[in-house]
């Protein structure tokens, strides 16, 4: 089963099919720089540019770097503010050619979806307790999991530590803003774990992002944390694989079950008719279990 996901960051928006049994992507991912201003409108154009570039007329899972609730952008820390409030699902799904034009968009906040992606395929697979994945990038998102559960949008870079929002000096913006080299940027990124720790006491941290593919040069640097720290395995690519998982599932009525593939609604919700915005629906992919991995659980 292939899907097309696709990742809006504060620098970049990239996507690419999915394979959803193998949780891989299928072609080599197509990026595009994040428009500045980021506006709505703007953006949308990315996205359909990521889209048209692989011909692709099935529905698309699109990731956000905020909070997102029923398809709503409800904050905006790294792009336009004309986002905040913009039933950006709907808006998505008209650039890239309407319902009738078979490419409807569903969307979920961005660390939210390579959370899904990291407890279905990667370093979560199979973890009980409390989960949390940190993106390090442009920001700081977060994806918190307990026995397999999503809170949605956590928005933890947004913690104010030492009187300052988190994310501006943690995230790896922050490291290339002020030139930091690996040891200093490491013990600011101690510091906010060690605060993630103390508030929420889990069993692993799965560090994301793009920064992920050199966990080698910053990981060993840090002490002091008595949880278990891993690298994302699916790295920087997790938000397009979960952004494709939520597609999936709302289009097929429910959100992912056990082993990853989409299951029936909730006893008391339903599905959304083929005919709504798929927007809307987003809801039944992200505030539901996910379930373990893996079917012996």
């Amino acid at each position: 089963m292939k899907v097309f996901g696709v990742d809006i960051g504060g620098s970049g928006i990239k996507g690419a099919p999915v394979d959803l049994e193998r949780g891989d992507l299928t072609e080599e991912r197509y990026k595009v720089l994040t428009p500045h201003p980021a506006t709505p409108d703007a953006v949308a154009d990315g996205v359909r540019e990521v889209v048209d570039h692989f011909g692709w007329s099935g529905p698309v899972g699109a990731t956000f770097p905020g909070v997102v609730t029923d398809g709503t952008t409800r904050t905006a820390a790294n792009v336009d503010k004309a986002w905040i409030g913009t039933d950006a699902g709907a808006l998505l799904t008209r650039s890239l050619g309407g319902e009738a034009g078979g490419r409807p968009v569903t969307l979920l906040n961005d660390a939210d979806a390579a959370g899904l992606a990291e407890m279905r395929y990667g370093a979560g697979r199979g973890r009980a307790g409390t989960v949390i994945l940190l993106t390090l990038g442009t920001g700081i998102g977060s994806a918190v999991f307990t026995d397999g559960r999503l809170v949605p949008n956590t928005e933890l870079g947004h913690l104010e530590l030492h009187g300052h929002d988190a994310e501006k000096r943690a995230s790896t913006k922050a490291k290339e803003d002020e030139s930091l080299g690996w040891h200093h940027w490491a013990h600011r990124v101690q510091k906010y774990l060690a605060h993630v720790e103390m508030l929420f006491s889990p069993e692993l941290f799965v560090i994301g992002g793009g920064v992920s593919r050199k966990a080698d040069k910053f990981l060993p640097l840090i002490e002091g944390i008595r949880v278990e720290i891993v690298p994302a395995q699916l790295q920087n690519n997790a938000g397009i694989v979960g952004a494709a998982m939520a597609a999936h599932a709302v289009r097929a009525g429910g959100p992912p079950a056990v082993d990853g593939s989409p299951a029936a609604a909730a006893p008391g919700s339903q599905a959304a008719p083929s005919a709504a915005p798929a927007a809307r629906a987003v809801r039944s992919a992200v505030d539901s279990p996910v379930g373990w991995p893996d079917g012996g659980r």
